[in-house]
């Protein structure tokens, strides 16, 4: 069956913001973006209008269409929902993972660590096996409603290019979770599973946007 116009659009636009194309602030033209893609202006809209109920870009009548700039309070808010969904969804998985599925997601930690070993050139690899991962676990958990409401959370630009900020340090903590939680979810230990979820999630979210002093003192206490 062919596809319809609006959504090889609305595929295209989402690659390329996901993959970071544009900077914050860009303004989407539907006229630029209709010549590029070979087609009228209407699916183009269309797709443009589809993106917005995504919130991947922002949009209004007679303004158009921008790339969101993302504030802490917006980090805060996604990460938030991270934790509740993605902790829900690893202790699901470590109870409903099929015995593929725990081999698969040991083989993702696995690649992930080796591509890490040359970062600099394979950085585009690491972010591929860790949406892997990251999905793979949902996945896990049976759950097709977690799977929904988690891609609106995690397929955001400023998600997916987290490894762009990643230090040598984060990245070798960023490896460790994912190993002990294919260990936890290997074990059946939901508690454990969740509990390491929760705990990578908060360490990526202090990558993106670093706690103050005294907040980060506070919480050693």
């Amino acid at each position: 069956m062919k596809r319809r116009a609006a959504d090889i659009a609305y595929d295209r636009i989402r690659g390329h913001l996901l993959a970071g194309r544009w900077p914050a602030g860009t303004h989407l033209r539907e006229a630029e973006l209709s010549a590029e893609l070979g087609m009228s202006r209407t699916p183009v809209r269309a797709a443009l209008q589809r993106l917005a109920a995504d919130s991947l870009i922002g949009f209004a009548p007679h303004l158009g269409a921008t790339v969101p700039g993302w504030t802490a309070d917006d980090l805060d808010e996604i990460f938030a929902l991270r934790l509740a969904l993605e902790g829900m969804a690893a202790e699901r998985a470590a109870t409903r993972a099929t015995a593929d599925q725990i081999a698969e997601l040991d083989g993702l930690a696995r690649a992930m660590a080796e591509a890490a070993l040359a970062r600099g050139a394979r950085l585009g690899r690491i972010t591929e096996v860790n949406q892997r991962f990251h999905r793979l676990i949902v996945e896990a958990s049976g759950s097709r409603r977690l799977l929904r409401l988690i891609e609106l959370v995690t397929e955001l630009p400023v998600v997916v290019g987290t490894f762009v900020r990643y230090d040598d340090r984060a990245m070798a903590r960023s490896i460790a979770h994912h190993g002990e939680l294919v260990e936890a979810i290997r074990a059946r230990d939901g508690t454990w599973a969740r509990a390491v979820m929760e705990a990578h999630l908060r360490a990526g979210r202090d990558v993106m946007v670093p706690r103050p002093a005294a907040e980060d003192t506070a919480a050693t206490r």
